[in-house]
Protein backbone atom coordinates (compact mmCIF):
# COMPACT_ATOMS: atom_id res chain seq x y z
CA UNK A 1 0.00 0.00 0.00
CA UNK A 2 2.80 2.41 0.91
CA UNK A 3 4.61 1.57 -2.34
CA UNK A 4 1.48 2.39 -4.34
CA UNK A 5 1.00 5.70 -2.54
CA UNK A 6 4.62 6.55 -3.32
CA UNK A 7 4.02 5.62 -6.98
CA UNK A 8 1.02 7.95 -7.10
CA UNK A 9 3.10 10.74 -5.57
CA UNK A 10 5.89 10.13 -8.09
CA UNK A 11 3.85 9.69 -11.26
CA UNK A 12 0.35 11.06 -10.61
CA UNK A 13 1.10 14.36 -12.38
CA UNK A 14 3.98 13.22 -14.56
CA UNK A 15 2.14 14.11 -17.79
CA UNK A 16 2.32 17.75 -16.63
CA UNK A 17 6.03 17.53 -15.84
CA UNK A 18 5.55 17.18 -12.08
CA UNK A 19 7.22 14.29 -10.28
CA UNK A 20 9.60 11.64 -11.60
CA UNK A 21 11.02 12.53 -15.01
CA UNK A 22 12.09 9.01 -16.03
CA UNK A 23 9.52 6.33 -16.76
CA UNK A 24 9.87 2.94 -15.04
CA UNK A 25 11.98 0.55 -17.12
CA UNK A 26 11.28 -2.86 -15.57
CA UNK A 27 9.26 -4.72 -12.94
CA UNK A 28 6.13 -2.84 -13.90
CA UNK A 29 3.41 -2.94 -11.26
CA UNK A 30 -0.34 -2.60 -11.71
CA UNK A 31 -0.23 0.58 -9.63
CA UNK A 32 2.35 2.12 -11.96
CA UNK A 33 0.22 1.40 -15.00
CA UNK A 34 -3.01 2.69 -13.43
CA UNK A 35 -1.26 5.83 -12.15
CA UNK A 36 0.59 6.77 -15.35
CA UNK A 37 -2.35 6.06 -17.65
CA UNK A 38 -4.53 8.10 -15.31
CA UNK A 39 -1.93 10.88 -15.41
CA UNK A 40 -2.18 10.91 -19.20
CA UNK A 41 -5.97 11.32 -18.96
CA UNK A 42 -5.32 14.89 -17.82
CA UNK A 43 -4.37 15.75 -21.40
CA UNK A 44 -7.38 13.95 -22.88
CA UNK A 45 -9.67 15.93 -20.60
CA UNK A 46 -7.81 19.17 -21.40
CA UNK A 47 -8.20 18.69 -25.16
CA UNK A 48 -11.82 17.60 -24.91
CA UNK A 49 -13.06 20.30 -22.53
CA UNK A 50 -11.43 23.26 -24.29
CA UNK A 51 -12.30 22.06 -27.80
CA UNK A 52 -15.94 21.60 -26.75
CA UNK A 53 -16.10 24.92 -24.94
CA UNK A 54 -14.79 27.06 -27.79
CA UNK A 55 -16.22 24.84 -30.52
CA UNK A 56 -19.73 25.19 -29.12
CA UNK A 57 -19.91 28.93 -29.76
CA UNK A 58 -18.14 28.76 -33.11
CA UNK A 59 -20.51 25.98 -34.19
CA UNK A 60 -23.49 28.16 -33.37
CA UNK A 61 -22.12 30.87 -35.65
CA UNK A 62 -21.40 28.32 -38.39
CA UNK A 63 -24.92 26.88 -38.20
CA UNK A 64 -26.48 30.34 -38.44
CA UNK A 65 -24.17 31.23 -41.33
CA UNK A 66 -25.04 28.04 -43.18
CA UNK A 67 -28.71 28.91 -42.88
CA UNK A 68 -28.21 32.53 -43.95
CA UNK A 69 -29.54 33.88 -47.24
CA UNK A 70 -26.30 35.68 -48.06
CA UNK A 71 -23.85 33.50 -50.02
CA UNK A 72 -20.97 35.46 -48.42
CA UNK A 73 -21.94 33.88 -45.09
CA UNK A 74 -23.39 30.59 -46.31
CA UNK A 75 -20.63 29.38 -48.66
CA UNK A 76 -17.63 29.75 -46.29
CA UNK A 77 -19.59 27.95 -43.55
CA UNK A 78 -20.60 25.14 -45.93
CA UNK A 79 -17.03 24.63 -47.13
CA UNK A 80 -15.59 24.72 -43.61
CA UNK A 81 -18.08 22.10 -42.43
CA UNK A 82 -17.52 19.97 -45.53
CA UNK A 83 -13.73 20.12 -45.17
CA UNK A 84 -13.56 19.04 -41.54
CA UNK A 85 -16.40 16.52 -41.75
CA UNK A 86 -15.24 15.12 -45.07
CA UNK A 87 -11.64 14.31 -44.10
CA UNK A 88 -10.40 11.92 -41.38
CA UNK A 89 -9.30 13.53 -38.14
CA UNK A 90 -5.97 11.67 -38.27
CA UNK A 91 -5.15 13.33 -41.61
CA UNK A 92 -6.17 16.73 -40.23
CA UNK A 93 -3.67 16.31 -37.38
CA UNK A 94 -0.97 15.26 -39.83
CA UNK A 95 -1.39 18.19 -42.22
CA UNK A 96 -1.91 20.73 -39.45
CA UNK A 97 1.36 19.76 -37.76
CA UNK A 98 3.38 20.15 -40.95
CA UNK A 99 1.59 23.41 -41.76
CA UNK A 100 2.47 24.81 -38.33
CA UNK A 101 6.01 23.46 -38.71
CA UNK A 102 6.35 25.38 -41.99
CA UNK A 103 4.96 28.56 -40.44
CA UNK A 104 7.41 28.15 -37.56
CA UNK A 105 10.22 28.75 -40.04
CA UNK A 106 8.57 31.98 -41.15
CA UNK A 107 8.16 33.56 -37.72
CA UNK A 108 8.89 32.48 -34.12
CA UNK A 109 5.36 33.56 -33.18
CA UNK A 110 4.17 30.22 -34.60
CA UNK A 111 6.44 28.15 -32.31
CA UNK A 112 3.67 27.24 -29.83
CA UNK A 113 1.48 25.92 -32.67
CA UNK A 114 3.80 22.94 -33.19
CA UNK A 115 3.18 21.85 -29.59
CA UNK A 116 0.26 19.54 -28.94
CA UNK A 117 -1.28 21.75 -26.23
CA UNK A 118 -2.10 24.41 -28.85
CA UNK A 119 -1.73 22.93 -32.35
CA UNK A 120 -3.69 19.76 -31.67
CA UNK A 121 -6.26 21.74 -29.70
CA UNK A 122 -6.90 23.95 -32.75
CA UNK A 123 -7.48 20.88 -34.93
CA UNK A 124 -9.91 19.37 -32.42
CA UNK A 125 -11.66 22.72 -32.07
CA UNK A 126 -12.20 23.00 -35.84
CA UNK A 127 -13.27 19.36 -36.13
CA UNK A 128 -15.85 19.40 -33.37
CA UNK A 129 -17.11 22.82 -34.49
CA UNK A 130 -17.83 21.38 -37.95
CA UNK A 131 -19.68 18.33 -36.63
CA UNK A 132 -21.57 20.35 -34.04
CA UNK A 133 -22.51 23.00 -36.60
CA UNK A 134 -24.17 20.35 -38.75
CA UNK A 135 -26.10 19.10 -35.71
CA UNK A 136 -27.17 22.65 -34.83
CA UNK A 137 -28.08 23.42 -38.44
CA UNK A 138 -30.36 20.37 -38.54
CA UNK A 139 -31.95 21.53 -35.27
CA UNK A 140 -32.49 25.03 -36.69
CA UNK A 141 -34.34 23.57 -39.66
CA UNK A 142 -36.46 21.46 -37.29
CA UNK A 143 -37.73 24.33 -35.15
CA UNK A 144 -41.54 24.25 -35.36
CA UNK A 145 -42.94 27.06 -37.48
CA UNK A 146 -45.52 27.64 -34.77
CA UNK A 147 -42.76 28.77 -32.38
CA UNK A 148 -41.52 31.34 -34.90
CA UNK A 149 -45.05 32.54 -35.64
CA UNK A 150 -45.77 32.88 -31.93
CA UNK A 151 -42.61 34.98 -31.52
CA UNK A 152 -43.69 37.20 -34.42
CA UNK A 153 -47.13 37.57 -32.85
CA UNK A 154 -45.53 38.81 -29.64
CA UNK A 155 -43.43 41.28 -31.61
CA UNK A 156 -40.13 39.49 -31.00
CA UNK A 157 -37.62 40.10 -33.79
CA UNK A 158 -33.87 40.04 -34.29
CA UNK A 159 -31.72 39.33 -31.25
CA UNK A 160 -34.61 39.03 -28.70
CA UNK A 161 -36.30 36.39 -30.85
CA UNK A 162 -33.06 34.47 -31.31
CA UNK A 163 -32.21 34.66 -27.59
CA UNK A 164 -35.63 33.70 -26.24
CA UNK A 165 -37.03 31.37 -28.91
CA UNK A 166 -34.65 30.16 -31.61
CA UNK A 167 -31.50 29.43 -29.61
CA UNK A 168 -33.15 27.59 -26.67
CA UNK A 169 -35.30 25.53 -29.06
CA UNK A 170 -32.29 24.71 -31.22
CA UNK A 171 -30.32 23.54 -28.18
CA UNK A 172 -33.22 21.43 -26.92
CA UNK A 173 -33.55 19.66 -30.27
CA UNK A 174 -29.81 19.28 -30.82
CA UNK A 175 -28.68 18.33 -27.33
CA UNK A 176 -28.96 14.52 -27.59
CA UNK A 177 -26.91 14.54 -30.80
CA UNK A 178 -24.47 17.03 -29.32
CA UNK A 179 -23.98 14.77 -26.31
CA UNK A 180 -22.86 11.97 -28.60
CA UNK A 181 -20.51 14.38 -30.38
CA UNK A 182 -18.96 15.31 -27.01
CA UNK A 183 -18.37 11.65 -26.18
CA UNK A 184 -16.79 10.93 -29.56
CA UNK A 185 -14.58 14.01 -29.26
CA UNK A 186 -13.11 12.80 -25.98
CA UNK A 187 -12.44 9.42 -27.61
CA UNK A 188 -10.82 11.19 -30.58
CA UNK A 189 -8.30 12.91 -28.29
CA UNK A 190 -6.38 9.62 -28.22
CA UNK A 191 -5.17 10.39 -31.76
CA UNK A 192 -3.22 13.50 -30.77
CA UNK A 193 0.16 11.91 -30.01
CA UNK A 194 -0.10 9.34 -32.79
CA UNK A 195 -0.62 11.77 -35.65
CA UNK A 196 2.43 14.01 -35.84
CA UNK A 197 2.39 16.17 -32.71
CA UNK A 198 5.30 14.88 -30.59
CA UNK A 199 5.05 14.09 -26.90
CA UNK A 200 7.67 16.35 -25.35
CA UNK A 201 9.77 14.52 -22.72
CA UNK A 202 7.34 11.58 -22.94
CA UNK A 203 4.50 13.71 -21.53
CA UNK A 204 1.75 12.08 -23.52
CA UNK A 205 -1.90 11.27 -23.02
CA UNK A 206 -3.46 8.10 -21.65
CA UNK A 207 -3.03 6.08 -24.86
CA UNK A 208 0.62 7.13 -25.03
CA UNK A 209 1.34 5.56 -21.63
CA UNK A 210 -0.82 2.52 -22.33
CA UNK A 211 1.15 1.87 -25.53
CA UNK A 212 4.40 2.33 -23.63
CA UNK A 213 3.49 -0.39 -21.13
CA UNK A 214 2.12 -2.67 -23.85
CA UNK A 215 5.40 -2.40 -25.80
CA UNK A 216 7.61 -2.92 -22.74
CA UNK A 217 5.68 -5.85 -21.25
CA UNK A 218 4.54 -7.44 -24.54
CA UNK A 219 1.17 -7.76 -22.83
CA UNK A 220 -1.53 -5.38 -24.07
CA UNK A 221 -4.22 -7.07 -21.97
CA UNK A 222 -3.37 -5.05 -18.86
CA UNK A 223 -2.77 -1.42 -19.96
CA UNK A 224 -5.46 -1.25 -22.64
CA UNK A 225 -8.30 -2.47 -20.38
CA UNK A 226 -7.13 0.11 -17.83
CA UNK A 227 -7.32 2.75 -20.57
CA UNK A 228 -10.79 1.56 -21.57
CA UNK A 229 -11.91 1.74 -17.94
CA UNK A 230 -10.82 5.37 -17.67
CA UNK A 231 -12.68 6.31 -20.84
CA UNK A 232 -15.81 4.48 -19.69
CA UNK A 233 -15.75 6.54 -16.49
CA UNK A 234 -15.19 9.69 -18.54
CA UNK A 235 -18.10 8.78 -20.82
CA UNK A 236 -20.38 8.23 -17.83
CA UNK A 237 -19.35 11.64 -16.48
CA UNK A 238 -20.16 13.31 -19.82
CA UNK A 239 -23.53 11.56 -20.04
CA UNK A 240 -24.36 12.58 -16.47
CA UNK A 241 -23.35 16.23 -16.93
CA UNK A 242 -25.03 16.60 -20.32
CA UNK A 243 -28.07 14.78 -18.97
CA UNK A 244 -28.51 17.49 -16.33
CA UNK A 245 -28.38 20.16 -19.04
CA UNK A 246 -30.83 18.16 -21.16
CA UNK A 247 -33.33 17.99 -18.31
CA UNK A 248 -32.99 21.74 -17.77
CA UNK A 249 -33.64 22.42 -21.46
CA UNK A 250 -36.73 20.21 -21.48
CA UNK A 251 -38.18 20.95 -18.04
CA UNK A 252 -41.07 22.97 -19.52
CA UNK A 253 -42.27 20.03 -21.63
CA UNK A 254 -44.54 17.15 -20.60
CA UNK A 255 -42.62 14.00 -19.65
CA UNK A 256 -43.61 12.08 -22.80
CA UNK A 257 -42.32 14.87 -25.08
CA UNK A 258 -38.89 15.22 -23.54
CA UNK A 259 -36.01 14.18 -25.81
CA UNK A 260 -33.78 11.55 -24.19
CA UNK A 261 -30.07 11.08 -24.72
CA UNK A 262 -29.23 7.87 -26.58
CA UNK A 263 -25.67 6.80 -27.29
CA UNK A 264 -25.20 6.16 -31.02
CA UNK A 265 -21.85 4.58 -31.95
CA UNK A 266 -19.79 6.50 -34.49
CA UNK A 267 -18.34 4.06 -37.02
CA UNK A 268 -15.62 6.40 -38.31
CA UNK A 269 -14.45 9.87 -37.29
Amino acid sequence: MDDCLQTIADYGLRSLGIGQRLLPKENFTLCQQVTLIGSGMIWNIYFGVLALLFGFFFATGLALSKGANSPWLRKPAEWFIFLFRGSPLFIQFFFAYFLFLSLKGVSPVFNPFTAAWLGALIVLFCNTAAYTAEIFYGALRSIPKGDIEAADAYGLTGWPRFKKIIWPTMLRLAWPGYTNEAIFLFHATTLVFFSGFPAWQQRGDALYYASYFADKTFNPFVPYPILAGYFILLTLAVIGLFGLVNRALNKHLPQEQRRKIKLRPNIIR
